[in-house]
């Protein structure tokens, strides 16, 4: 809990992009302490092809979390790796992608986590810290909204999803990190209304999507075979996601964060407003509080710790 951590060695893995429908190899690989996470796209020049996992460097969070450089170079999809990152406690790993967007797997990050439980993670001689939240701050976007708030050591996301579909409905579940197995988040998949796959499709996305990485809903029907994984996987991989935009802190947070009809948008939004003003949070590990944020990472939080 209070040394950075890294993969102990490098993983390869293949897919396939959920929006692009491209082919992509992509490969993790340890990363010295305080480096962060960032993205290395092997299919572009080297002087230009690396991408920090930031919040600041998010562009166009709309169906999916897109990042992007000075350059104009993008790798897209992220979310579900850096959820694992997040889930696994890892601070500092270089991915190596040859296409713009990480491959979707299965919908889930069930792939991502198998495989670096695999290899396992490395304990590195520099502390870890965490943010912790002093005050609550708040977005609304009509009926939408997301807050953040003070928590002791711990992070609670509380999601709530509101469809007029009448099997997905509305629903609310809260997670608490602490005392929370992380199996059902990370093995919860994607989905999608089947309505909305024309038009989808026709912005140029959902190229590589199919009942194999996503689950469909149409009307109150579950249309692929083998149905849901578990009673609340919609509002299970809301929160998976959520947790993945977290990543692009910098660090992992001390907080409670509610949200109703929430997305990458909106935690993105979060993000930038809460961690804008310095008086909103402070450093802290579990020996000791930083009270002096004059040298802290912002604006570049992966020079500490991701």
């Amino acid at each position: 809990m209070n040394s950075q951590k890294t993969i102990k060695e490098s993983i390869d893995l293949q897919g396939v992009g959920l929006h692009n429908g491209m082919q992509v190899n992509l490969c993790l690989k340890p990363a010295k302490a305080n480096s962060g996470i960032s993205f290395i796209r092997t299919d572009v020049d080297s002087d230009k092809n690396l991408i920090e996992a930031n919040y600041k460097n998010v562009s166009s969070p709309i169906l999916c979390t897109k990042i992007k450089n000075s350059d104009g170079i993008s790798v897209s999809t992220i979310e579900h790796l850096m959820a694992v990152f997040y889930g696994e406690g890892i601070d500092n790993v270089e991915i190596e992608i040859d296409a713009p967007e990480v491959p979707i797997m299965d919908g889930s990050s069930f792939d991502f986590v198998e495989a670096i439980r695999s290899v396992g993670t490395e304990d590195q001689n520099s502390p870890k810290k965490y943010i912790n939240v002093l005050k609550k701050v708040e977005i609304k976007d009509g009926p939408k909204h997301i807050s953040i708030e003070p928590l002791s050591k711990d992070l609670i996301i509380d999601f709530e999803i509101v469809y007029k579909n009448p099997l997905i409905r509305t629903r609310r579940k809260e997670f608490k990190f602490s005392n929370g197995d992380l199996t059902s988040i990370y093995n919860s998949k994607t989905f999608c209304l089947y309505e909305d796959i024309d038009q989808i499709k026709s912005q140029g996305l959902a190229k590589g999507g199919s009942l194999e990485n996503a689950i469909v809903v149409k009307e109150n029907k579950i249309l692929n075979e083998d149905g849901l994984r578990y009673r609340d996987e919609f509002v299970n991989h809301k929160i998976l996601d959520c947790m993945g935009d977290l990543m692009l802190s910098g660090h992992r947070i001390f907080g409670h964060i509610k949200t109703s009809q929430g997305g990458h948008q909106l935690t993105n939004a979060l993000l930038r407003e809460f961690l804008s003003d310095k008086s909103n949070w402070e450093f802290e590990n579990f020996d000791k509080k930083e009270k002096d944020r004059k040298d802290s990472a912002y604006p570049r939080p992966f020079a500490v710790n991701a």
